[in-house]
């Protein structure tokens, strides 16, 4: 009986450092920033209601097809994203998911003013505009122009993507994925000859040159961030990088929570593969565990009765 109390003893005082002294210690040396917001709080509300036909037209007369292509409304990207890259410093992005993955909200604003809506208006002055203009509309009410624009991204974009898809779309033009074989250029694809490998090694190089030069550093490898930042701090970092990197070029992305949420499984995925399989070894070895803890109270309790 006495060996019990001081294991209840122990039990107690491990769980108190544990769960009340370590937390705590953890809250005052790691600053906990504010929770995301997928609300968009710092953003005007645009309560109109988009018409897609119209939207369509004002894309194509406010020359939005100039640097973006939209394949699933039958409009390719005017510029390869070498070409395209070269002159904005990142390939602007094909618009097909737009509708899909981005907040409304987020989306008709970063229309009217992109880095404003991005959270990044610092970078950029006169000297260095930021690539993409204020849309400055075409004749009407530009909240309602912007209203259709989004609505006609809308009824293109597909129904669904998955967690690859959506991590492509929303981060892929700027970040590799060593690990998953992900370049800026898209997949790292099988290559016969050496030559081959080279000439697209040197793409991918003089892309991430540009995207240097416009960014200010290199945007890092995410093959193992899901590791160094975990879930909870990757959903804020997304949804405003400000508030963990203060003066980061990293924009606000603007994704909604269930985009976010899958660009963070698809890092997952490819960071933490062995992640389901760990978990599943824990109770079979907490179990493990008690069963030996029972066995040895018992060896114990029986070469010492043998003394007494």
């Amino acid at each position: 009986m006495r060996e019990f109390k001081i294991l209840l003893v122990l039990v107690f005082f491990t769980l108190l450092i544990y769960w009340g002294v370590e937390p705590y210690a953890h809250s005052k040396m790691h600053h906990k920033p504010k929770p995301a917001d997928f609300k968009f709080s710092d953003l005007q509300a645009i309560n109109y209601k988009g018409d897609p036909a119209k939207g369509k037209t004002t894309f194509m007369n406010a020359g939005c097809v100039g640097c973006h292509g939209v394949k699933s409304a039958g409009l390719p990207a005017p510029m390869t994203k070498e070409a395209a890259a070269a002159s904005f410093g990142v390939a602007p992005p094909d618009l097909s998911d737009a509708g899909l993955i981005y907040d409304t909200k987020f989306l008709k604003n970063f229309i009217l003013n992109p880095s404003h809506a991005f959270l990044n208006a610092k970078k950029f002055n006169a000297n260095k505009p930021f690539p993409m203009p204020q849309f400055f509309g075409v004749g009407e009410d530009k909240n309602k122009e912007v209203s259709d624009i989004v609505a006609f991204l809308k009824s293109v974009a597909p129904k669904e993507l998955n967690d690859k898809e959506t991590f492509e779309a929303a981060c892929g033009r700027c970040h590799t994925v060593k690990y998953d074989k992900w370049t800026p250029l898209g997949d790292t694809p099988k290559f016969k000859t050496k030559t081959e490998k080279l000439a697209f090694d040197l793409k991918v190089s003089k892309y991430q040159d540009h995207l240097k030069k416009y960014m200010g550093a290199m945007p890092p490898d995410l093959s193992m961030m899901i590791r160094s930042k975990g879930r909870e701090e990757l959903e804020i970092f997304i949804d405003n990088p400000q508030k963990l990197l203060k003066g980061t070029s990293m924009p606000r992305v603007g994704l909604t929570k269930e985009s976010t949420e899958k660009v963070i499984n698809y890092l997952e995925s490819v960071g933490d593969r062995k992640k389901a399989e760990r978990e599943t070894l824990i109770p079979k070895i907490i179990g493990f565990l008690i069963i030996f803890t029972l066995f040895a109270y018992l060896w114990k309790s029986k070469l010492w009765r043998e003394v007494h």
